[in-house]
């Protein structure tokens, strides 16, 4: 599941409420060891979901680097060339 999960600092343009949302929920899955938890369940899931995205948000926007941000179609077409080594066999 965390395979999803990606580095959202640094790069141009900066990453969306939805990116840092689908971050939170690939979070909150991975340690709630469910995908889609029981009714139950769900407002609790919910509820931790938001509090990730809200704390994930205010730390990227917190952070600061000197150093120049990513270009985000390099940074896929570098992770297709490491996937395309990786599987390659």
């Amino acid at each position: 599941m965390c395979r999803n999960i990606r580095t959202l600092h640094n790069f141009e343009p900066p990453a969306t409420d939805d990116e840092v949302r689908a971050a939170a929920l690939q979070y909150v899955r991975k340690i709630s060891g469910s995908t889609k938890p029981s009714q139950a369940n769900a407002e609790a899931f919910e509820r931790a979901v938001d509090e990730v995205a809200d704390a994930s948000r205010r730390l990227l926007d917190s952070l600061s680097t000197a150093a120049p941000p990513k270009d985000r179609e390099v940074e896929a077409a570098k992770a297709r060339e490491r996937a395309a080594k990786r599987y390659a066999a």
